[in-house]
């Protein structure tokens, strides 16, 4: 009973120190970075647009440094008197994913980015890492951020009707979930909030996630649109939506997303909002995940609420994609000779990273794709577009297919780590 007691004391303690340093190093609110990525297929460079205060920060007031290493980029703030790392995140864009296409080889684009952070109390460093091609983070970019400076905007957030989906409680202690609407006219909105309710059902009916639905709180956000639908540039299609959401990026009829995310992340500000998710007025199969950029899924096709939840795995959990049979616009997006990032996948580089231990005695490595292997965790090949060289936890899982199954055991773990991180 002691030994006990003195557990509670020293996680209590833990716990307040993290809330403290909250407390000493931030304000309850929001400072965003925008930028611009730019370059090519091997060049990355940053160009600053400038930055804003908004009024809803949702994040953990204990967990403010990024414990899981993913994205292939991270920024963090180093507080500047004391050279302390107060803040971190890693992300992904689909900058990098344009990287890896044909092209970038014999072009130059330019992609606006956003950075958000609980706003600083005092003078902090800004830096922004790229992940190399070996798997290490190296600096990119650098600026000094001083809270006072006048150069930071303190507008109005858009005028946006909100409403609170389902509600479980403290924003700082739950994943706030933000919905906001692309294609949807003013007169469809009451649509719009049904499609959002249908969603949360699917979300909440979803292993891990139901076992969490006391701790999710879901937000809707309604950016009107001039006209109904998105743009699918392959069938002549243009219609003037909010958030400028298209089908056929690089050139895929499925994928499904905007560049726009100026415009998401000013919508997104209405509400707390931990990740962000927009919701597509059409019956076509498609949408797109980014980790910690958004979620996009359609919300009209019979398969979309499967779609939903594979999206979300990219957008929240940071889970690579496990088919490798599928059309891709990417050229040899995972390096054969470095260990992935995401917890879904292994080139057997570093497997004791990932879910060696989940593998039972007796369970070949790698696992033949034999139907006596259906839902056991082993070492599958094919995954991350890569037929070779490339490894999936289980035969099947929803991110790799549309099928009854949903997430396998090593995706639904990563999702509850993710889920804990924004919640304790």
């Amino acid at each position: 009973m002691k030994s006990y007691l003195a557990l509670l004391l020293i996680c209590m303690s833990a716990s307040l120190k993290a809330q403290d340093n909250f407390d000493k190093y931030f304000y309850d609110k929001v400072l965003r970075f925008d930028f611009m990525f730019a370059g090519n297929y091997q060049k990355t460079v940053v160009y600053p647009v400038g930055m804003k205060e908004e009024p809803y920060w949702a994040g953990s007031l204990k967990n403010l440094t990024d414990p899981f290493g993913y994205g292939n980029f991270m920024y963090e703030l180093i507080d500047s008197a004391s050279n302390m790392q107060i803040y971190s995140r890693g992300f992904s864009t689909l900058f990098q994913e344009w990287q890896t296409t044909a092209e970038a080889k014999s072009a130059e684009r330019s992609f606006y980015e956003v950075a958000t952070m609980p706003f600083p109390k005092k003078t902090a460093r800004f830096i922004l890492k790229i992940r190399e091609r070996n798997g290490s983070f190296s600096k990119l970019y650098e600026t000094t951020i001083n809270p006072d400076d006048y150069f930071i905007r303190k507008e109005k957030v858009k005028d946006a009707a909100t409403d609170r989906i389902v509600y479980s409680g403290d924003p700082h202690s739950c994943v706030d979930l933000v919905f906001i609407s692309e294609g949807y006219k003013a007169d469809q909105m009451e649509k719009f909030r049904s499609d959002v309710k249908s969603m949360a059902d699917v979300l909440f009916s979803e292993p891990p996630f139901n076992q969490y639905k006391d701790k999710i709180n879901i937000w809707a956000v309604e950016a009107i649109s001039e006209e109904s639908g998105t743009d699918v540039p392959g069938g002549r299609i243009y219609v003037n939506t909010a958030l400028n959401f298209s089908f056929y990026t690089f050139d895929l009829d499925r994928y499904l997303t905007t560049q726009d995310i100026k415009s998401v992340n000013d919508y997104a500000a209405e509400v707390p909002h931990d990740h962000i998710i927009v919701l597509i007025n059409s019956t076509s199969y498609g949408g797109g995940g980014v980790f910690n950029y958004y979620t996009g899924t359609t919300a009209g096709h019979n398969l979309s609420p499967r779609v939903f939840i594979h999206e979300l795995g990219h957008g929240f959990a940071g889970l690579a994609d496990e088919y490798y049979s599928s059309a891709v616009a990417y050229d040899n997006f995972y390096p054969l000779d470095v260990e992935p990032w995401e917890p879904n996948i292994t080139t057997r580089v570093n497997f004791d990273s990932k879910w060696k231990s989940l593998i039972a005695r007796g369970t070949p490595v790698p696992t033949p794709p034999e139907e006596k292997y259906a839902n056991v965790v082993g070492l599958f090949e094919g995954g991350g577009y890569s037929a070779k060289g490339i490894f999936r936890p289980e035969m099947d899982c929803r991110m790799k297919s549309n099928s009854e199954k949903g997430y396998c055991t090593v995706c639904r773990d990563a999702v509850k780590r993710m889920i804990e991180f924004y919640t304790k």
